[in-house]
């Protein structure tokens, strides 16, 4: 049985032009109709797995937290069917459930009662709460006094606590500050592994790709893609790129961009890479397209695993087929989360490039030093696009055009990169025995000298 099951799921909602529209039309005998319908979803189908992580993304205003509050029963359906199998514990907007004028410790008793736990189931996940909130004394002060983050501590607390079979999160955690998130989202983890099955709703992308097991993107109340996160999301900031780009355009104002240095001649075509190892997705306007792609040594070589503290060459070979006035060339380093890890691009890096004509190729040699990175296979995914690291439309991104493995360093790397450092110890001067010798040059001298000898 699915922990949710949605079956062409609608709602509408009733939008009236004047306050008196409302009364007339319910007084009204022959019922007419003062309103129109604001569709916020729109024959949505889907099913949530037990134990599985499902991440719904798309714009403001698509739908989502209208999803999560008709899973969480505030609101019903105008059509279509929904079926929760399981006890449902919602994270949604910020401070919803709390009564401001309870302290903290009220309203845990108070959202704990709602969700069907007992006085004494309460009291036995009360501590609980409190050491994972880390409000202090605060908890037994009125809500109305918190900051919003404390808010979002209370609340995330007592969500996770009330032991739920479904756990619904719409964006509260993006208030919290990094280490409260960090803590939050290992919580995720565990309950995960405990076989919660959790609704997220966010807009961070890299969340998606890092717990979601499948992720749902709605626009405008609609359904446009369903599946596997790395695909559903690589489609979403494809589409949002492109309306960014779309924005960008109707106010470029090429008069007030700012100069870069230099203008580089296209090179020839005995500096052109022909081949691209995979396409995971491919987006852009079309009027230029990246042709290939070659990660080199210094000698010019290709390489197949990449080594810590070494330099590479990243070239990057793209065709006109239109008149670009101003091509920008670059790509992005993704981790095996799928995470955007690093990346430039020549505007970036202050370099123009001549204006293409259609049928012209450009190459791009980045010259990068790697860092000591943690052991684990990176992609590296190229572009072009016309315009200013300000204002630009994109003509071609290719996700995940080549991966290569990074390589284990001999003394191991923590974490995620290890960072340059110099070392140098400080030495230890031996504490005095007699105070006043410190106001004698000649005594502290000799114990200067045994201290360092």
């Amino acid at each position: 049985m699915n922990a949710v099951e949605f079956q062409g799921v609608s709602k509408s909602y009733a939008i009236y032009d004047a306050p008196g529209n409302r009364l007339t039309e319910l007084l009204s005998f022959n019922r007419l109709k003062r309103h129109r319908d604001f569709p916020a979803l729109c024959d949505v189908s889907f099913t949530a797995r037990r134990g599985e992580t499902f991440c719904i993304v798309g714009e403001n205003g698509s739908g989502k937290s209208t999803l999560l509050q008709m899973v969480a029963g505030i609101l019903h359906p105008s059509s279509g069917t929904i079926a929760v199998n399981g006890r449902v514990s919602a994270l949604l907007e910020l401070g919803a459930g709390f009564n401001p004028e309870f302290s903290g410790r009220d309203n845990v008793y108070l959202n704990g009662s709602i969700l069907g736990l007992t006085t004494r189931q309460i009291e036995q996940r009360y501590h609980a709460i409190e050491t994972f909130a880390e409000i202090g004394e605060f908890i037994n002060q009125p809500v109305k006094t918190y900051s919003s983050g404390m808010v979002v501590r209370l609340a995330f607390a007592v969500a996770i606590n009330v032991d739920p079979e479904i756990l619904l999160v719409d964006e509260a955690l993006a208030v919290g500050d990094i280490y409260f998130r960090q803590r939050c989202m290992r919580k995720v983890q565990e309950l995960r592994l405990r076989g919660v099955t959790i609704l997220y709703v966010t807009h961070a992308t890299s969340d998606v790709k890092a717990i979601g097991d499948r992720a749902l993107w709605l626009d405008h109340g609609r359904v446009v893609e369903l599946g596997d996160p790395g695909h559903v999301i690589a489609k979403y900031t494809a589409a949002m790129t492109e309306k960014d780009s779309a924005y960008r355009l109707l106010r470029a104002d090429t008069e007030a961009a700012q100069p870069l240095r230099g203008v580089a001649a296209a090179p020839g075509s005995f500096e052109i890479v022909d081949t691209i190892p995979n396409i995971d997705h491919r987006h852009g306007d079309g009027r230029a397209e990246v042709i290939g792609i070659a990660v080199l040594d210094e000698d010019g070589r290709r390489i197949a695993m990449l080594e810590p503290c070494s330099t590479i060459c990243v070239r990057v070979s793209a065709r006109a087929k239109e008149e670009l006035p101003m091509p920008i060339v670059g790509f992005m380093l993704r981790n095996q989360l799928g995470m955007d890890f690093a990346g430039t691009n020549t505007a970036r890096e202050g370099l123009r490039l001549a204006p293409l004509r259609s049928g012209e190729i450009v190459t791009v040699d980045f010259s990068v030093d790697l860092p000591e990175l943690y052991p684990a296979s990176f992609s590296f995914s190229p572009a072009i696009a016309d315009g200013t690291l300000q204002e630009y439309r994109m003509c071609d991104w290719i996700d995940n055009a080549l991966a290569l493995e990074m390589s284990r360093s001999a003394q191991g790397t923590y974490g995620y990169i290890h960072l340059p450092c110099r070392l140098e110890v400080n030495p230890r001067v031996k504490k005095q025995d007699n105070p006043a010798a410190s106001h004698s040059g000649s005594a502290a001298a000799p114990a200067m000298e045994k201290s360092l000898g």
